[in-house]
């Protein structure tokens, strides 16, 4: 199969294509140099002319802070561009996998999880365009599309949560860190995997809930790093969410259900401890 990845410079997309690129598939991985996903008349030449079997897209505006003085901008790619995408595809024969987020759900008032169907509630100018980015692939596509929404991601290519804590980790530095959100840390390997599974599976559509399984709080999961690093978990301490006023909203929960799985009988993602623990041996490598 010929696989286009849309973004493939980001954590995300640069383990999507190492997937790929394992299991013996084809990759078009384009830089934004050739292929604007804003424009939909490159978008639309692109995929006529390089006919994918699927299309994974991957590109997005991940500044949930900079999307409150950006509007236009976050929606140009979150909204805007997975629409030029899925009509492309519409033109041809090729699916498309789409990657959201638990930011479409507020949190507000929950304390269980997030079923696929749940309706969504954006708390942010981010989360609205990612929803609305939903809307678009899945109204204009929607016998051949696939979104797959996830959580807290992070992976050893580019900045990342994890990341930054296992480097304070290893320098024994002490973190302050939010124990008010609830969510589900998602390793960037394990839902490429599930986007290579998604992309074989043509009776696959709709919203599918790509995280980690388990949940736990910013502060959990810094103490789960420095811990896995070989550091004091006590230098971890946790803190409310006004110690680091933020320009957006965050959800206050956002734990999501993988109910679905089961319609194609396939299991949940694996605990997100588990990921975490294989990911660091990874990420920072052991003398």
């Amino acid at each position: 199969m010929r696989w286009l990845v849309t973004g493939a410079g980001g954590t995300l997309g640069h383990d999507v294509v190492r997937v790929l690129e394992g299991a013996g598939e084809e990759v078009l991985a384009p830089p934004r140099s050739l292929l604007d996903v804003t424009r939909p008349d490159a978008v639309d030449a692109f995929v006529r002319g390089r006919r994918p079997d699927v299309v994974v897209n991957c590109a997005a505006y991940t500044d949930v802070d900079g999307a409150e003085a950006e509007p236009e901008r976050a929606r140009e790619v979150n909204a805007a561009a997975p629409g030029h995408l899925a009509r492309a595809c519409a033109r041809g024969s090729a699916r498309l996998v789409h990657i959201s987020t638990d930011y479409v759900f507020s949190g507000r008032g929950r304390s269980t999880p997030y079923a696929e169907d749940c309706p969504t509630d954006p708390c942010s100018v981010y989360a609205l365009t990612k929803r609305d980015g939903e809307d678009a692939v899945l109204g204009t596509l929607p016998d051949r599309s696939v979104v797959l929404r996830t959580s807290w991601l992070y992976g050893a290519h580019g900045r990342s949560f994890v990341g930054t804590m296992a480097g304070r980790a290893a320098r024994g530095l002490s973190s302050e860190v939010v124990d008010t959100q609830v969510g589900q840390p998602t390793w960037s390997r394990d839902l490429a995997e599930r986007v290579l599974w998604a992309g074989r599976r043509a009776d696959a559509v709709g919203v599918l809930h790509a995280v980690n399984g388990g949940r736990t709080t910013w502060f959990g999961l810094a103490r789960a790093v420095y811990a896995l690093a070989g550091a004091d978990p006590a230098l971890v301490s946790p803190c409310p969410d006004d110690r680091f006023p933020r320009a957006a909203d965050r959800p206050s929960y956002s734990v999501l259900g993988g109910d679905r799985w089961a319609d194609w009988g396939a299991a949940p993602l694996r605990d997100w401890s588990e990921a975490l623990a294989e990911a660091l041996r990874e990420m920072v490598p052991r003398p």
